[in-house]
């Protein structure tokens, strides 16, 4: 598809794949909208970094998905929407789940609804493999029964049935992009690979972890946000669920071999009890079945897993000030 001057909103511009999409979209010629939670400081989050370089492309609004008249104000006639705005973090879920229900299910509703109102072309849903749960079988397909193993994974699969429930009833144009695990510049310091190169970074041989015998698919960011674009530009995908993922898994135990490779040094885990998931809520393999998204849309990820942890290090390593090692961050 060409999206030179195409109208693009994206909610949870100000996250971290949220930015990587922007960023793209931006150079593909799109005219983006970057949809931000408000700050009473005027900070922007990650589109701080993005708006560095593309400020004059970019029109930055500060909102909440949780407002649902504001959203239909800034939804344009026709536009293309990618909806990533959510609340994402697991361990918090356990202590604000109602939190989880008023963002990530109303706030969809409140896209959704605003998507139809302005007749969107596209309005692209970004879920999670966590839906899925702990996996049956291996590799993972869009057709594996859905797992609510925490109140997070519980919030995305209602608002998955929300948004496929306005496929259904008013032939609203929308996709569901299930991606696995992504990681890169810019992700969240509670996520594991950014736990571990950040404790590399400051120069920790120990690595304390949670369970280390869990495994994930891991994708880089530019792959994940590329998967998404190929999925709201196809013409095949309308009301379509598919997975964005490698299909290959590792487990957190390798990745810090791999860690210690890219990072220079030898790192060891230090497992602690409070990074542990409670046992019914840990998810314990996840590996995609990506075969849809490459037959409808010809997508295939381009950065190999130690290239990605690689740049990712770097990034991190760039950074290390920002963050406090010492810090269980949920």
């Amino acid at each position: 598809m060409n999206w030179n001057n195409k109208k693009v909103l994206v909610t949870g511009a100000c996250g971290f794949i949220g930015s990587h999409l922007v960023e793209q979209l931006v150079n593909l010629g799109a005219k983006v909208k970057a949809l931000v939670l408000y700050d009473s400081r005027g900070r922007y989050g990650w589109m701080d970094d993005v708006a560095r370089d593309l400020k004059k492309e970019i029109e930055i609004i500060q909102g909440d998905i949780r407002d649902a008249e504001m959203m239909v104000r800034i939804t344009d006639k026709g536009s293309y929407i990618f909806h990533l705005a959510a609340l994402i973090g697991i361990p918090y879920s356990y202590q604000a789940p109602r939190s989880y229900l008023e963002t990530n299910i109303t706030g969809t509703m409140n896209m959704l609804e605003a998507a139809r109102q302005k007749a969107a072309s596209r309005i692209l849903i970004t879920s999670t493999s966590e839906v899925y749960g702990t996996a049956i079988k291996v590799p993972i397909s869009e057709s594996h029964p859905l797992q609510a193993q925490s109140p997070y994974s519980a919030s995305k699969i209602a608002a998955e049935k929300m948004a496929f429930s306005y496929w259904c009833s008013f032939k609203l144009p929308v996709t569901i992009a299930r991606p696995f695990n992504t990681y890169g510049p810019r992700q969240s310091a509670r996520a594991v690979i950014p736990t571990i190169l950040m404790q590399a970074a400051a120069r920790k041989s120990d690595i304390r972890l949670g369970d280390q015998q869990t495994t994930r698919d891991f994708n880089y960011v530019t792959d994940t946000a590329h998967g998404m674009i190929c999925l709201a530009g196809s013409k095949n995908t309308m009301g379509i669920t598919a997975n964005i993922g490698t299909g290959t898994e590792i487990s957190i135990k390798n990745t810090v071999q791999v860690a210690s490779e890219v990072c220079g040094g030898k790192l060891r885990i230090k497992m602690e009890k409070g990074r542990i998931r409670p046992a019914g809520s840990e998810v314990r393999r996840l590996c995609a079945d990506s075969r849809l998204i490459r037959k409808l849309t010809g997508w295939k990820p381009l950065i190999d897993f130690k290239q990605g942890m690689a740049l990712t290090s770097d990034w991190f390593s760039s950074r290390k000030a920002e963050y406090d090692t010492e810090r269980y961050y949920i």
